[in-house]
């Protein structure tokens, strides 16, 4: 059964019983780009997950033909000399709306068709846990080739991703990459065939949700906290996340399903 929590709008929002959230970006007709109300309504979706005990997992779609093209050019060209004071607001509401995805404690999935472009699309790509993507996707920077910076995070996530020099070339030549070449240097995580990404996205969402839950928030919670960390440096967190976690319920749940050979059964304690 799916409970639905956002049912209108720019961005929509439901919860199954198996604790996947289906966050979907809604305006079809402009390729999801993003205008500030999108961006105001994906922040309040990914809040309403933060704020919901059950979200065990988090599927982030757009509807449509694409992903998300990026910025709205269109609403972008229309305000004229006002543009700055419009991108300030925007680019606020990305800004916290890529923040809040990386540190929810759900992990993010993001599934991408179509184009996933600019610091919309490009930066939810690289603010996601795991990435699978259409064998026909497209993956694009953009920001530079239309005069504009990264933004959504991506001057800092693209490089640990990508590396220094790849991350070089995509944000200043702004190739368009195809899934292949995307999987390739580590942008993403998966290719599946096209006709087959709503199942394959839906069933990664499902086996993360199956996960212990407070394992599994500790440990996105470390690696996103480890960007631009060495290793000596994180080591004692990560032993007091260890310790701590061994406490639980679902770890001890855990050890012995490995033990009696059986698979786990997670409670979130």
């Amino acid at each position: 059964m799916t409970r639905e929590l956002i049912g209108s709008g720019p961005v929509l929002l439901d919860l199954d019983d198996d604790g996947v959230a289906r966050l979907r970006l809604n305006r079809p007709e402009a390729s999801n780009g993003m205008d500030v109300p999108l961006l105001q309504g994906l922040y309040s979706a990914v809040m309403r997950c933060h704020g919901e005990p059950d979200v065990r997992a988090v599927l982030l779609t757009g509807e449509g033909k694409n992903f998300c093209a990026g910025g709205d050019v269109k609403t972008f060209a229309a305000k004229g000399e006002a543009l700055p004071d419009y991108l300030r607001e925007a680019t606020s509401w990305l800004q916290i709306s890529t923040s809040a995805l990386m540190r929810l404690q759900a992990p993010v999935i993001a599934a991408v068709h179509g184009f996933a472009a600019g610091g919309g699309g490009f930066g939810l790509v690289c603010a996601a846990d795991l990435v699978i993507a259409a064998d026909s996707a497209k993956f694009l920077a953009g920001a530079t080739r239309v005069g504009m910076a990264p933004d959504g995070g991506v001057s800092v996530t693209l490089s640990r991703l990508v590396g220094l020099r790849k991350a070089m070339e995509i944000v200043l030549t702004n190739p368009v990459l195809t899934a292949a070449e995307a999987l390739e240097i580590g942008l993403i995580s998966r290719v599946v065939p096209a006709g087959t990404l709503a199942d394959e996205g839906l069933a990664l969402a499902r086996e993360l949700a199956g996960g212990a839950p407070k394992a599994l928030a500790a440990a996105k919670r470390l690696i996103w906290d480890g960007l631009g960390a060495n290793v000596e440096a994180r080591l004692p967190e990560e032993a007091r996340t260890v310790a701590e976690l061994s406490g639980t319920r679902d770890a001890r749940e855990g050890l012995a399903a490995v033990i009696e050979r059986r698979s786990p059964r997670f409670t979130g304690r």
